[in-house]
């Protein structure tokens, strides 16, 4: 069984949940850790009060180090496709085929075993394969030369620190690269292609497949060029090798939870991993639940994972638990920004009702895009202490007036598990009601559908954008993407998740709007094309005050203290 939820309606400071998957009396929740962020703007991605997992403080750091290891295997890949460019700028064609195929003691020049599945995309033949000599010299060059054309390379460098600086930046300047820079810039690693990879494999020889076909850019011939075509896709398998594995953890109460994988949902596919899905199925038998997360709300992360990782997967999801705050609505009703390190406005500790209302149709058409998929939606109201038990009504009666299958107040947080029972029946209720009538699950858009037909669908019925328009660059990258054969897609559209629209001003259900899609990448390897919306950045930037004021450590206790 599958139950989903998600984040409230661009809500930053409440707890950031999607659930999906229905499996176990203690069900495990499956959600993403990063550290970077920590000390930016965001809470702890493990919770917080007695809604937490533990040990927080190794959540929200370091962990296992899976997140090193994608940074890691992410500039391993950067780093060899500039310095294949350099050496082959500087050499002649025998001079790198030598190099690349050095001769033993008995005279013999092997391949790499990775190097065969480059002979193979050629089309050299197999008998050939066996030494570097016997190739022609057409052969040899088309071989030795992967001639990348610098001008479509997309694929930038990571680092897990919110570095706005680190957007733009020229690689080359040093003193035996000069004459060879180029413009490239930064992601957060949770947008790098690794981790999408990380979060859709099924196993291991699955992530080497993917990380090896992962394109990078494409030669000056117009062919994709793949980390296998660099020689390093089974170097990156193997820094990636424990990372693959899922982390057992627990709730305050003791409650199982895997933690891996961590692709946020406003710049990537923003799901936990298949592989701990799968895990956590098992573990607990086909009577049980499992809650997994889809991050954001239901207009990406939920979005991304229905179109997405369910395509991957093979599994339905049967309830989707969007959960909804007063404070939330009401921003999207027309109340003032919330911002850290500001004093919360009146309107979010005083009842308003009407403003409430105004806002509940942000959560309307949030509950409108689960139902669009075939899912039952139920809504946990998250409960602060500033609300009123009106206000908690309005909410809960806009809910099921829009179509959720139940609507209630959910205190975990502040109560644990003891806060979250009604809100556990509900979803058990409205699994086995599925069940007695069929799973009517379905995906939003089909893959043969071209890929601005996908984005068009998607803004048109999930965001409620009235058309979208495309840069040259776009549009370009979209047609050689289609030419490539990678047409049959599906699309992770990156955008802001503080509003239903790519423009974090409009709150509320806006209409009349559009959407700009600047640019397009291909993600191969995890198997999906990812245009980037408005003024959406891959990478963020620290606000005045950054969390990290607040992080230090207690030397009487060795603890350390400030991390939400």
């Amino acid at each position: 069984m599958f139950s989903l939820a998600s984040a409230s309606p661009g809500e930053k400071v409440a707890l950031p949940a999607l659930p999906r998957h229905a499996t176990s009396h203690k069900p495990p929740i499956l959600p993403p850790c990063s550290q970077g962020p920590t000390f930016g703007v965001k809470g702890g991605a493990a919770g917080g009060g007695y809604a937490q997992i533990v040990p927080m403080e190794e959540f929200n750091l370091h962990l296992t180090g899976d997140i090193h290891a994608i940074t890691a295997a992410n500039n391993l890949l950067a780093a060899a496709i500039d310095t294949r460019m350099l050496h082959e700028d500087t050499q002649s064609d025998e001079a790198l085929l030598r190099r690349l195929c050095p001769p033993k003691k008995d005279g013999s020049r092997p391949f790499a075993a990775v190097m065969l599945k480059r002979l193979a995309k050629l089309g050299v033949p197999k008998e050939k394969w066996g030494d570097a000599s016997l190739l022609s010299p057409e052969e040899a060059k088309a071989f030795a030369r992967v001639d990348i054309d610098p001008d479509t390379i997309t694929w930038q460098r990571v680092v897990d620190t919110c570095d706005r600086f680190l957007r733009g930046v020229t690689v080359g300047t040093g003193a035996k690269e000069k004459g060879r820079t180029r413009e490239t810039g930064f992601d957060i690693t949770v947008a790098s292609e690794v981790m999408a990879v990380l979060a859709l494999c099924t196993d291991l020889k699955d992530m080497r497949q993917r990380l090896g076909r992962m394109v990078v850019a494409s030669s000056r011939a117009g062919q994709p060029v793949t980390a296998d075509d660099l020689g390093v896709g089974g170097a990156l398998t193997v820094l990636m090798m424990d990372a693959v594995k899922p982390t057992l953890m627990q709730t305050l109460e003791g409650t199982p939870c895997f933690v891996h994988a961590g692709p946020f949902a406003n710049i990537a596919t923003g799901h936990s991993s298949v592989i701990s899905d799968r895990i956590a199925l098992k573990l607990v038998g086909p009577e049980g639940y499992v809650v997994t997360e889809a991050g954001f709300g239901a207009d990406i992360g939920f979005e991304k994972t229905a179109n997405i990782k369910c395509r991957v997967s093979g599994i339905k999801p049967k309830v989707a638990v969007l959960v909804a705050t007063v404070r939330a609505l009401k921003t999207h009703g027309g109340g003032p920004p919330v911002s850290a390190g500001k004093p919360l406005a009146d309107e979010y500790k005083n009842e308003n009702l009407p403003l409430l209302e105004a806002g509940c149709s942000n959560m309307t058409k949030h509950i409108e895009n689960i139902c669009k998929f075939g899912v039952a939606p139920v809504v946990a109201v998250n409960r602060f202490t500033t609300d009123t038990d009106a206000e908690i009504e309005l909410v809960k009666q806009q809910a099921l007036a829009a179509g959720a299958s139940a609507a209630v107040e959910a205190s975990h947080w502040a109560h644990g598990g003891a806060g979250a029972t009604e809100l556990a029946q509900a979803v058990v209720d409205a699994c086995a009601a599925v069940d007695a009538q069929g799973s009517k699950f379905q995906f939003l858009y089909p893959a043969e559908l071209s890929l601005k037909g996908k984005i068009e669908k998607v803004a048109g019925e999930i965001y409620g954008a009235d058309g979208v328009t495309y840069s040259e660059k776009a549009e370009a990258q979209l047609a050689a993407y289609e030419a490539a054969g990678y047409g049959s897609f599906p699309v992770c559209l990156a955008k802001t998740h503080l509003s239903l629209s790519a423009d974090p001003a409009l709150k509320g259900r806006p209409t009349g709007f559009s959407v700009h899609v600047r640019e397009a990448r291909a993600s191969v390897g995890a198997g999906f094309v990812y245009p980037l919306l408005g003024e959406i950045m891959t990478i963020p930037g620290l606000p005045t005050r950054p969390g990290f004021y607040d992080v230090d450590i207690d030397f009487d206790t060795g603890k350390v203290v400030g991390l939400f």
